[in-house]
């Protein structure tokens, strides 16, 4: 049994990574926002779900967004073996417009409440000299189209920022991994932010006929039985990670349709190893066995 921290478990994979690690034996620790507010629908089924099949899981209120937050649902929360840091939404629109201030809250809300997160696990992970962090990143932190500017920035930024994390952690016996999932059928596009700026927003007509289409061919995705849409694909990936020897996970983890971001890591990675040796660091990355 591991204990394991899950964010963003209202809905889509966290939600569902909650149940399933939790039926594996594992004690989850469920964390959502407006655990008795807004999401108190999904609290209440997680919470019921776990009287009902006896399992470990513990619903908890947290904001990534909020230092306070974070510091009151840690007091909760014991020191745990695997972070899932899933919370997260996406801005949709033209970058022009979108305010500074909404640029900063995708930042925040995608970036640093991962960083928020991982702080207040860390201290835990490095008295007992192992951890994993699992980081949802997306396909779009390896590849851009129009109208995900935004979010796009945010995701790259967790890329890199987990990339430099993974080196610093291993020496440290503390494993980091990305998730990089393609379109799901989650609640990713239903709450999509979209730019409130009309007039700036009509002079991209192009970027609004690309976005429309795009969502076309993601719906008729979902409904395919055949195609890689089901979000358990993520949930199986997480408990593969979890479940693998320390030394032996992957940085990147590619997940259902990918529109070419596993060519992309595959043509990198030799790319990647060989900048770790010419800096010396080929033994940080990843804990060694």
């Amino acid at each position: 049994m591991k204990k394991i921290l899950i964010t963003g478990c209202s809905s889509g994979f966290g939600f569902e990574a909650a149940k399933y690690l939790a039926e594996k034996g594992h004690q989850v620790y469920a964390t959502m926002r407006n655990a008795a507010g807004s999401n108190a629908n999904a609290a209440v089924a997680l919470q019921h779900f776990a009287t009902t099949h006896d399992l470990k899981i513990d619903v908890i209120d947290l904001d990534v967004t909020s230092d306070e937050s974070v510091s009151v649902a840690m007091t909760q929360i014991p020191t745990v073996d695997v972070l899932i840091n899933n919370a997260g939404r996406g801005f949709g629109g033209p970058v022009e417009a979108f305010s500074a201030a909404e640029c900063l809250a995708q930042l925040d809300l995608n970036i640093v409440g991962t960083i928020r997160m991982a702080k207040a696990v860390l201290p835990g992970m490095r008295a007992k000299k192992s951890g994993l962090i699992i980081q949802l990143s997306s396909i779009a932190g390896r590849l851009a189209v129009p109208g995900f500017g935004i979010y796009h920035a945010s995701k790259w930024g967790v890329e890199g920022l987990s990339e430099a994390m993974r080196y610093e952690l291993a020496p440290l016996g503390i494993d980091v991994a990305v998730v990089e999932p393609g379109p799901f059928s989650t609640n990713f596009f239903p709450s999509l932010i979209t730019a409130k700026d009309d007039e700036i927003v009509k002079a991209y007509e192009h970027v609004g006929a690309f976005s429309a289409e795009f969502g076309t061919k993601t719906q008729a995705a979902f409904a395919d039985e055949e195609a890689p849409t089901d979000p358990m694909i993520v949930v199986q990936l997480f408990e593969a990670l979890i479940n693998a020897p320390a030394g032996s996970r992957p940085l990147r983890n590619v997940a259902g349709l990918d529109f070419g971001t596993r060519h992309i890591n595959d043509a990198v990675e030799p790319l990647r190893k060989g900048v770790l040796e010419a800096f010396y660091l080929s033994d940080w990355d990843g804990v060694k066995a």
